[in-house]
């Protein structure tokens, strides 16, 4: 199997991506440059946090129009696996890949720090070898991380299971307390229908080793390269 991670001008976490793919994961990855648009040979791509074009205009607004998102909306559109963190979440709902949209936090601050995750869907390629019912502790980086949409949206995440995280607290107890950026409903990451395109706001890659404070992130990644490994031998 083989990741590939794309790099944007602005991205500062495709290394991290790479790194937690190459030495956590023991998986080969490349780095793909926003310019390219040949996915062939790759079985799932990341787009990683940073700041895509520096923020100019929204966060992600830019990056959408950039060649390789075409073929990143092609890759998925054929099912392979799509992986958004922070920024890249931004560039999966500006690209139409993820529905709803990412604002403003409701406090107006840019946000660094660990925050509690309650996992909602662990039947998906994302989640499958992440504990059940354990919370996870892992970082988030954003100033725009504020989850939107109109009811019908969240109605239709909701009946089809594509919430996939919300913010928590220390024992899981979904509450405005441990809402850190007013996202609707404590939204921390969605799917899309087809459940191979996730988009997650906190950084997991930043949570793969304990010297960083956690190392809960390192199981999202493992879980899609069980279900890479799993659609190989079908």
């Amino acid at each position: 199997m083989k990741f590939g991670v794309v790099v944007f001008p602005g991205s500062n976490c495709d290394h991290d991506a790479y790194h937690v793919v190459s030495k956590h994961v023991g998986q080969p990855v490349d780095f793909i440059w926003h310019k390219e648009t040949d996915l062939s040979g790759f079985d799932a791509i990341i787009i990683p946090g940073g700041f895509s074009y520096g923020d100019y205009l929204r966060a992600g607004a830019l990056a959408r129009f950039s060649p390789v998102m075409e073929s990143v909306k092609r890759f998925a559109a054929d099912g392979g696996f799509v992986f958004g963190i922070c920024n890249g979440f931004q560039i999966l709902c500006e690209s139409g890949l993820l529905p709803g949209a990412l604002r403003r936090n409701a406090g107006l601050h840019f946000i660094c720090k660990h925050v509690n995750l309650k996992v909602e869907n662990s039947n998906m390629p994302f989640t499958t070898e992440v504990e059940s019912n354990k919370v996870l502790s892992i970082p988030i980086a954003h100033a725009e991380g504020n989850f939107t949409c109109d009811d019908e949206t969240y109605n239709s995440l909701e009946e089809n299971g594509q919430i996939v995280f919300r913010y928590c607290d220390e024992n899981g107890e979904v509450n405005d307390e441990s809402n850190p950026n007013g996202a609707r409903s404590n939204i921390a990451g969605i799917s899309n229908q087809n459940r191979n395109v996730l988009g997650m706001m906190p950084h997991p890659e930043r949570a793969c080793e304990e010297l960083l404070g956690s190392n809960d992130g390192r199981d999202i990644f493992r879980s899609l390269t069980t279900a890479i490994a799993l659609r190989k031998a079908a």
